[in-house]
């Protein structure tokens, strides 16, 4: 298998985030969100999700990132109704999801489920934004290498990585 780099770190209990990449590049992904407020959507990103403004165009667009490649555009639309158009999930690491959930809640109270284990080794905390978005912030939990999904993943000849 070739080596790949990801700014998603290895998964650990103590794991670091990375920081927030400032500059500009080509973005192979990124996700666009009406909203009826951009100023009320820009606050509960930033403040509760934790993405940066990145840079605005007053009215117009705001153009959020937390780590590479987690781009969101804000601009001008109407609220999705009712049930939600869209699941989206962001990584991150364990010990962001607490706070997360605290700072969500402060803003919106009763926008969070979770955080709650997953059987395919992720914790993910679930948030309803103002735009009805469903936003899964998602971190993968250590693996135990002597288990049996250790066991599978060498199988496979995937190296399983050392906690």
């Amino acid at each position: 298998m070739s080596e790949y780099f990801s700014p998603v770190p290895v998964p650990a209990r103590d794991a670091a985030a990375p920081e927030i990449y400032r500059e500009i590049y080509g973005m192979p992904m990124f996700a666009t969100i009406p909203t009826s407020d951009l100023a009320v959507s820009k606050e509960f990103w930033t403040r509760g999700l934790g993405f940066i403004d990145l840079f605005s165009v007053p009215g117009q667009l705001t153009h959020l990132r937390r780590w590479a490649f987690q781009d969101v555009l804000l601009v001008p639309g109407d609220r999705i109704g009712e049930t939600p158009a869209l699941r989206i999930s962001f990584s991150c690491v364990l010990g962001q999801l607490e706070e997360t959930a605290a700072r969500c809640a402060e803003l919106v109270p009763g926008c969070t489920d979770g955080p709650s284990d997953t059987p395919w080794n992720s914790t993910d905390l679930t948030i309803v934004t103002p735009e009805n978005i469903h936003v899964v912030m998602t971190a993968a939990r250590p693996l135990d290498p002597h288990s049996a999904q250790a066991d599978s993943l060498r199988a496979m000849g995937i190296e399983v990585p050392q906690p």
